[in-house]
């Protein structure tokens, strides 16, 4: 969870590196986030429940105020291994694009400093070690 705080915190910092970690506990806490008022919304509707309708907005509220931090982390995930933030429209590539995030997302650090500043990963090993 203090993950996923983080990334909100940093909510529009497209500078700067993320870690494996951060990306990915974000993405999961989104998704949970994300699918919880949305399947309880459908049910809902599906029973004839005008509750639902509400339900369905929250869900849509929530996908529009994350669509920034998700942008970002994702920029700073793509710093961490070397490569431009503009990466992330090879994501409209059908088929491929997807694929080839997906590898990104999960490739390893780019070890020591890099243009886009000092690996976090060695940072938190520091302060570990501190």
């Amino acid at each position: 969870m203090d993950w996923y705080l983080l990334v909100m915190k940093r909510y529009a910092q497209f500078t700067g590196r993320s870690r494996r970690k951060e990306y990915w506990m974000f993405a999961l806490f989104n998704c949970i986030f994300a699918m919880v008022p949305y399947l309880i919304g459908l049910v809902m509707v599906m029973n004839h429940n005008n509750l639902g309708i509400a339900f369905l907005g929250i869900s849509i509220i929530y996908d529009l105020a994350v669509i920034i931090p998700g942008l970002a982390v994702a920029v700073r995930r793509l710093h961490d291994i070397g490569r431009s933030g503009w990466w992330l429209l090879i994501g409209f590539v059908p088929f491929v694009g997807g694929i080839i995030l997906l590898v990104f997302a999960v490739m390893d650090s780019q070890p020591g400093d890099n243009e886009y500043g000092p690996n976090p990963k060695a940072m938190a090993s520091a302060a570990v070690i501190s």
